[in-house]
């Protein structure tokens, strides 16, 4: 039974020497040092001493401990810490097993400490002392920090920020108040009263509110939007920079005033839209030609509401139906933007309204409205005397030609077209004065005559009127009589009488040389 007990106990003491030598070999100064200060940087290690011994051996350390270790670490023992820090940490024990027998300890340095706390345990063998600022002296660094960043992001802000009481007085400012101050009032300015006096509004309503201060010896206005927060010391102020904007806003009204007066000089009514099809621009013809009341005008209407008061004034063609007249606005707005709308609108009332959609930069669209009812009925009045005319003239039994100063024919009666067995109406191709001469060379007995009446046309003769007589191959005799028009353009004339039947003032004969 002794030699059973033996062995277990040889057994037990063998694992223990195997165990210790493996800790002795990884707790080995010459190799665990790195690996262990590696992993104290982790965390506060980075900036609080921290070391780690085996009993009174220093086996690890945080870069923040470097200072207390020096050159050489490996002759660094629990005493030589103790003699470092006993006077600034009272109460640090003499021998580090004394730790594993009380616990964690929190020692309070003195002030040549630098106000630190040295905290002591015991954890599995291993002490570890690790010296760190106090939770208040950090909190009240951190709130210095920020106190600092916060008095240098107000002082050096580029805008007048400044602290106002209850009774109007002011109370503190920063460098951009104070330099806009001195610049308006000068350097003896008192401080105390307020630059932008009326705050009544922001304060109310909590809303920016756009207010001016004039230089001195000056019109010029300086514009500031001014915002207040209402906090425990008074009211917290800030004013900021907007001459900007207001030049901007004063440019653009400027251009949009020039652009108005220059429409309302147009007879033609201007409509613009802007990219979310809303009215932004009108001129007070628009009003005159659409009946439209300005105050609607005025209200911003989008298109299809704006095409459908037209519609409901009778301002515009009547659809056939309501879907029908969708459809068409869909197709009118896709045309505007493409630039392709272009329509003329016969109203109810007889007047005549020629309307064209053009695109704009940045999505707008421009409608233009022109009265169009006097050329149109002028047109049409013109197109049927016109007509009344060729009518009278088909009428007659003279034939008649009338031709251009350039020698192209302009007019011709059927008489004429029967006379010849001819329609200038029917080729695509003008009829010049030279085609009318082959036509009839091909039909009359030869003649000179044909050669007068071209340079007649064409002006390289005395235009002067004259008669002479066309015999055609048939037998039949003509009269042919040519005179000048108005504007270059010739009359000529062909009738079946004899010339010695004509009125005696219009017996003007060919010169021989023209005649058979």
């Amino acid at each position: 039974m002794q030699d059973i007990v033996s062995v277990e106990w040889l057994v037990l003491a063998a694992l223990c020497t195997a165990t210790a030598a493996l800790a002795v070999k990884w707790l080995s100064p010459t190799q665990q040092p790195k690996r262990m200060e590696h992993d104290l940087l982790i965390g506060d290690g980075r900036t609080d001493a921290v070391f780690l011994f085996d009993d009174t051996t220093l086996i690890g350390w945080s870069s923040g401990a470097r200072k207390f270790i020096g050159e050489h670490a490996e002759e660094f023992s629990w005493s030589k810490l103790r003699d470092q820090l006993a006077r600034s940490y009272p109460g640090l024990p003499q021998s580090p097993s004394f730790l594993k027998d009380v616990g964690p300890l929190v020692l309070s340095g003195t002030e040549g400490a630098d106000s630190r706390e040295a905290h002591c345990e015991w954890i599995d063998g291993v002490i570890r002392v690790q010296l760190r600022r106090s939770t208040l002296e950090e909190q009240n660094k951190s709130l210095d920090q920020e106190l600092t960043t916060l008095r240098a992001a107000v002082h050096q802000a580029p805008y007048p920020v400044w602290l106002q009481s209850e009774e109007g007085d002011v109370t503190w400012t920063n460098l951009a108040y104070d330099d806009l101050s001195h610049k308006i009032h000068g350097r003896d300015v008192d401080m105390v009263e307020p630059m932008f006096a009326e705050l009544d509004e922001p304060k109310s309503s909590g809303r920016p509110e756009r207010t001016s201060i004039t230089l001195p010896d000056s019109d010029k206005k300086l514009w500031y939007n001014v915002s207040t927060t209402e906090t425990e010391a008074g009211w917290l102020c800030h004013a900021v920079d907007v001459n900007a904007v207001v030049d901007a806003e004063i440019a653009q009204r400027n251009f949009v005033q020039t652009l108005a007066k220059t429409f309302a000089q147009l007879s033609i009514g201007l409509a613009i839209f802007d990219r979310n099809q809303q009215l932004v621009l009108f001129n007070p013809v628009l009003i005159d030609l659409t009946a439209l009341p300005a105050s609607f005008l005025s209200s911003r209407p989008d298109m299809l509401t704006f095409f459908d008061r037209l519609r409901d004034q009778r301002m515009m063609p009547e659809p056939k139906n309501y879907t029908s007249w969708r459809h068409q606005m869909a197709d009118l707005l896709e045309a505007a933007a493409e630039g392709r709308y272009q329509e003329t609108w016969s109203m109810p009332s007889g007047s005549v309204y020629s309307v064209s959609g053009r695109p704009h930069p940045d999505g707008a669209i421009a409608f233009l409205f022109e009265d169009i009812t006097a050329e149109i009925t002028l047109t049409r009045q013109f197109r049927t005397e016109l007509e009344v005319g060729q009518s009278i003239m088909d009428q007659m039994e003279e034939a008649i030609a009338v031709f251009n100063k350039d020698g192209t024919m302009s007019f011709s009666n059927e008489a004429y077209h029967a006379l010849w067995n001819v329609d200038p109406e029917a080729s695509f191709a003008k009829t010049s004065i030279i085609d009318a001469c082959r036509i009839w060379q091909d039909v009359t007995v030869a003649t000179s005559a044909w050669g007068a009446v071209r340079d007649f046309v064409l002006g390289t003769e005395d235009r002067n009127p004259w008669w002479s007589t066309i015999q055609l191959r048939s037998g039949e005799t003509l009269t042919c009589r040519v005179c000048a028009l108005p504007n270059g353009t010739t009359l000529i004339r062909f009738h079946p009488q004899d010339p010695v039947t004509l009125p005696p003032e219009e017996q003007k004969f060919l010169p021989n040389s023209a005649t058979e």
